[in-house]
């Protein structure tokens, strides 16, 4: 697996980002009908280390906290914490307190102690706020964050989904208080939601930082062909937003190509997302190990130009989804 810096930081990752939303014990919550437990999980953590993909990404609230106990005692089991760039992420609601949801330094500072336990490490990677806050003025939460850093628990800083200006203020706030600023952004991005091109990508450039795609395949969209469905689809409905008719010729460019490769489509359309020069490692969530594997092969997947624009072509503005 080749490795990359997250934007200009020296922080090291794999070009993959394995992604833990996938994996959790709790039965409510948006993975409840598809999250895999230990034992289910156990041969994709294993997968993900024969593989190389050594950068880890999840939240405190994917199956009620549960995904980063499960993640923890993965690392414990199959690799060594100093060989992992583990992350995650603060915003939603853990609970109905004060401290439970949000960007606040009470929210911050609690939460980002209940995620340590929870993973069972004294550090974070790189932790990401899930969201904008409107509700806590930006310099109280890069504040924060910076104290979490000097404080050790943390390593980087980065961010999720949110409009440029938001993203702005926020980096131009820790210039002004000389705190720790975001080295990554994690934002939608596939061939079903391009938005980020508009404006994102641009400042990203500008400020060295560094793009962690998530739903890079759009919920599985792009790596079957149109009207296919699974367990995950018909338990997830964040889904709904790619069934738009506008998009089964995008997803018949993909199943185009792929075949034409003698390749499935997943290696198809995560080649398109690794093509973008700001895009460090896009986030694949796996629940079968083969997930993994086209994954992995899809970074030394190189297309043509003539295949990007058969890929492009077909795509409609459209609004963006995800920020909240």
């Amino acid at each position: 697996m080749d490795t990359t810096r997250l934007g200009t930081s020296g922080l090291q990752v794999s070009r993959i980002a394995l992604g833990c939303m996938s994996f959790g014990t709790d039965t409510s919550g948006v993975a409840g009908g598809w999250a895999l437990d230990d034992e289910a999980a156990e041969p994709l953590f294993r997968a993900a280390v024969e593989l190389g993909i050594t950068f880890w990404d999840t939240a405190n609230v994917y199956s009620a906290g549960t995904s980063e106990e499960v993640t923890g005692r993965a690392i414990r089991a199959y690799t060594r914490r100093e060989d992992v760039v583990l992350a995650t992420k603060v915003y939603f609601s853990m609970h109905g307190g004060p401290g439970g949801s949000g960007l606040s330094r009470k929210a911050i500072m609690e939460q980002v102690d209940a995620s340590l336990t929870r993973l069972g490490t004294d550090y974070v990677d790189l932790y990401q706020i899930h969201r904008f806050d409107p509700h806590t003025p930006v310099e109280e939460t890069m504040e924060a964050l910076h104290d979490v850093v000097k404080a050790g628990k943390v390593r980087y800083l980065g961010a999720s989904s949110m409009w440029a200006w938001q993203f702005a203020a926020m980096q131009h706030a820790a210039d002004l208080g000389g705190w720790t600023r975001f080295v990554s952004m994690q934002d939608q991005y596939s061939l079903l939601q391009r938005e980020e091109e508009r404006e994102m990508f641009g400042l990203l450039e500008h400020q060295g930082v560094g793009s962690m795609p998530w739903s890079p395949l759009a919920r599985g969209y792009l790596a079957r062909p149109w009207g296919g469905t699974t367990k995950r689809s018909e338990a997830d409905p964040n889904g709904e937003r790619h069934r738009a008719p506008e998009n089964e010729p995008v997803v018949a460019a993909v199943q185009q190509v792929a075949e034409a490769r003698g390749v499935p489509m997943a290696q198809v359309a995560l080649a398109w997302v690794l093509r973008h020069p700001v895009v460090s490692a896009p986030i694949v969530g796996p629940t079968r190990e083969q997930h993994l594997r086209d994954a992995a092969a899809a970074v030394e997947l190189e297309l043509t130009d003539d295949e990007v624009a058969l890929l492009e072509q077909h795509y409609t503005p459209r609004l963006p989804s995800g920020f909240s």
